[in-house]
């Protein structure tokens, strides 16, 4: 079995080791991995994709994975990263939460065969457990100097921690213990900002199960090139879910990443071999205008999260902002394309005033300039009469029309 931690290092995927060289050996031959999931909203996001490729690059390689979705630990809330106690979900927020989430790592994971890879449910093991359980079984092995050294909890001491937060970090272990021994699983992997929950689970099994060989690797918080956390828009998360974030909109966040980051996300999301990276890094620096590697990069990932034909789709409607062909986008990727140029007009007006009404020039001499210069088009036909009407009539769906001044300048009139 070729062992796949070099391939995860060029990819810079793993920050931490428990013990590299366990680790390496580890994976010499085939074992059982899991990374934790938590059903914190309804869909995961573009940062959980990195822990799910993450457990594919796994299970490609050989070994079988198990995703955990956290429906147990969902209800006490995770404190690492957080600066202030988590509202707590209801039960059936949280139980929908959890079913979606399953059926979203369902599509990216092979689950033929359970000795190929598991998605379980935590709730089944610590759901029935009871406090005296949890305290005598469990927490008798963790001292109350050992947890205030974690960072995770440190870092709350000052603003506050209940007992239910401060209790996760054993929660977690007791989730390694458990598919330690129900599954035989040697490794845990997750988030950096996860360390302190892996360990945790490290030290329980080593404790309970003395000859135990176990190990944990945490991937790198994945960051932008000015050093801002990866997974957030202008508009909030980057959601697997094409109905919170469409596949266009995934292809445009990608599309327009800086060409460091083309690169850099190039190894992290997608399943490009090595030699096939480095064919586009080197276009791609050679020609920086081409974008070889936004376009390589977005189209990928998108291929990956949704499907070939919504990545095709995305590009279509991407070149649509080039060539101006709006007629041949339907309602909704009309709506997703020029939705944030979007101006509601009232009537019909002459198109000397529209334009003046949507800031596309600024007097009636300008605007007669405009378009007898022909810079201005209408839903992709030049207009070169500033007196034509424009009327609600004759847009688009009855509702929109599409005007360009120049080559790159777009507005959305949305007729009321």
């Amino acid at each position: 079995m070729k062992n796949v931690l070099d391939d995860l290092e060029y990819r810079s995927l793993i920050k931490d080791f428990s013990n590299k060289e366990e680790i390496r050996e580890l994976l010499e031959t085939k074992q059982t991995i899991y990374c934790g999931f938590d059903p914190s909203a309804s869909s995961l996001h573009v940062g959980n994709y990195v822990m799910i490729s993450l457990l594919k690059r796994l299970q490609l390689a050989g070994h079988k994975i198990i995703a955990v979705v956290g429906g147990a630990t969902g209800m006490i809330g995770d404190p690492s990263g957080k600066n202030k106690e988590r509202n707590l979900q209801t039960m059936a927020a949280l139980k929908e939460n959890t079913n979606a989430i399953r059926q979203q790592l369902e599509r990216f994971l092979d689950l033929s065969d359970p000795k190929k890879g598991l998605i379980v449910n935590n709730y089944d093991w610590l759901g029935s457990l009871t406090v005296l359980d949890l305290l005598r079984d469990y927490g008798k092995h963790f001292t109350i100097n050992y947890l205030l050294a974690k960072d995770i909890i440190a870092s709350r001491l000052e603003t506050g921690i209940s007992y239910t937060e401060f209790s996760y970090n054993i929660l977690q272990a007791v989730d390694f213990l458990h598919l330690y021994q129900k599954e035989d699983c040697a490794i845990q992997v997750g988030g950096s900002d996860q360390w302190g929950n892996l360990t945790s689970g490290l030290e329980l099994i080593r404790k309970v199960e003395t000859n135990a060989k176990v190990g944990a690797m945490t991937c790198p918080l994945i960051t932008r090139a000015d050093g801002k956390k990866f997974g957030k828009s202008e508009k909030g998360a980057l959601f697997l879910n094409k109905e919170m974030t469409s596949p266009y909109q995934l292809y445009q966040y990608f599309i327009n990443v800086t060409d460091d980051d083309a690169i850099k996300y190039l190894k992290v999301f997608t399943f490009l071999k090595k030699d096939k990276i480095e064919e586009i890094a080197r276009e791609h620096y050679a020609h920086p205008g081409l974008r070889t590697g936004q376009k390589a990069l977005a189209h990928a990932i998108v291929s990956d999260i949704h499907s070939l034909e919504d990545a095709d789709e995305a590009v279509k409607m991407s070149e649509i902002l080039f060539t101006g062909d709006v007629l041949n986008l339907n309602k909704k990727q009309l709506e997703e394309v020029f939705g944030d140029y979007a101006i509601e007009v009232e009537g019909d007006l002459k198109l000397e005033d529209l334009l003046i009404e949507i800031k596309a020039a600024t007097s009636k001499r300008e605007a007669r300039q405009f378009c007898q210069s022909g810079a201005i088009t209408i839903n992709g036909s030049k207009a070169n009469d500033p007196q034509v009407v424009i009327a609600k009539n004759d847009s688009l769906f009855g509702t929109y029309t599409v005007i360009r001044r120049g080559k790159k300048m777009y507005f959305l009139v949305k007729h009321v």
